[in-house]
């Protein structure tokens, strides 16, 4: 009964707060990422965090990448390819140089230090996926460069991650298994994609049962996305790469048409809440300048070391900034690697939840971030 109350208010709140947003000239997912805070136990304490939620929440990421890959063009994606690794490149490294700094700064051991610069060189590019799209721009060539930057981070701060855990704790961590796995990850997918989900939608399409297309894509999306966390990938990347799949297919419009609804009617909202869950303000007087500090430091060093990247390899001076504040959302990947780094050792507790803090606060300035550079740009 509780659950059912919560999904209620789930659903209420983030439609209205993303309505609120819109008159305010917002983005509408920045309502919704910010009533996560107001409804969850920071605040009004209406809903709580449990199995049920981040499972619903899972699902939610999971759709909001898989529409993300339904409506990418593959050839944009693999033209912006030198771009999106050198926007990964200079966003990896900016923020892990800053966050080992601010560490040694605040007496932590170098270990931790580095840890700290790795979590703040995540990117969750979901924020700045429903932006995009919400703004008109998921085709643009800077929403393709983006989407295509977080894939090369996500891979490249895993593996970092797993090289300073095998040094640094008493866990045994092959790195050559590690590499060896995400590379059979990329054939395996890559090969279903080119091949076996083409020949299996259209020769189940014509089941006799009912919506048998988008039963036969949903299964898909969510075997990619295991077949992605099994190999060691985050699970987001397996269903972006489900939606690119289907995309090439005459099925694309169908699912796309059809999913929607499914996804922004439950899952998507319960995905922007549990953000906001996370936040609790218990203890934080004597924290206010360390979070200050990192969250100027996380925003910072994403902006300009993603739009360095971009410059580079060609881009305007406002295309880099667009470029940089998509690569600035931290966001579910961050706040899973900071609850591995409190498992292994290697983020201290009386840290954690200020690190939970500048999470969530550079995933909400993300959306107006983006609209508001995207709005001064020329037609």
């Amino acid at each position: 009964m509780e659950l059912l109350l919560q999904l209620a208010v789930i659903i209420f709140s983030t439609k209205l707060a993303g309505d609120i947003a819109v008159r305010l000239g917002q983005p509408s997912v920045l309502g919704k990422l910010l009533v996560g805070v107001i409804i969850g136990p920071a605040m009004l304490g209406w809903v709580q965090s449990s199995e049920i939620i981040e499972a619903l929440s899972q699902i939610g990421v999971l759709l909001l990448m898989f529409l993300a890959g339904l409506e990418t063009d593959l050839k944009d994606l693999h033209e912006s390819r030198n771009a999106s690794v050198a926007v990964a490149v200079g966003g990896i490294l900016l923020p892990l140089l800053g966050g080992y700094l601010f560490g040694i700064g605040m007496g932590m051991p170098a270990g931790h230090a580095i840890f700290l610069g790795l979590l703040l060189s995540a990117t969750s590019v979901s924020i700045s996926v429903q932006t995009f799209k919400e703004l008109g721009q998921s085709r643009s060539k800077e929403s393709t460069t983006v989407l295509g930057a977080a894939l090369v981070d996500d891979i490249v701060v895993v593996i970092a991650l797993a090289v300073l855990m095998s040094i640094l704790t008493s866990s045994d961590i092959s790195l050559g298994l590690v590499m060896g796995k995400k590379i059979v990850f990329f054939i395996v997918i890559g090969l279903l994609g080119y091949k076996g989900v083409p020949f299996l939608m259209r020769k189940l399409a014509s089941l006799r049962i009912s919506e048998p297309v988008m039963s036969l894509a949903i299964a898909i999306c969510l075997f990619f996305a295991f077949t992605a966390e099994y190999f060691g990938v985050a699970g987001i990347i397996g269903a972006f790469a489900a939606g690119l799949a289907i995309s090439r297919t005459e099925f694309k419009h169908e699912v796309e048409k059809k999913l929607e609804p499914i996804a922004y009617t439950l899952f998507v909202p319960v995905f922007f809440v549990s953000i906001g869950l996370s936040v609790t303000f218990q203890g934080l007087t004597s924290q206010v300048v360390l979070i200050l500090g990192l969250t100027v430091l996380a925003v910072a060093t994403k902006l300009l070391g993603a739009g360095l990247g971009a410059r580079l390899t060609g881009f305007t001076m406002r295309s880099s900034l667009v470029i940089g504040a998509g690569m600035v959302s931290r966001g579910e990947v961050a706040l899973i690697l900071a609850s591995i780094g409190l498992n292994a050792g290697l983020l201290l507790p009386r840290y954690y939840t200020a690190v939970i803090i500048v999470v969530i606060i550079s995933t909400i300035v993300t959306p107006p971030l983006l609209k508001g550079l995207l709005h001064k740009r020329p037609e």
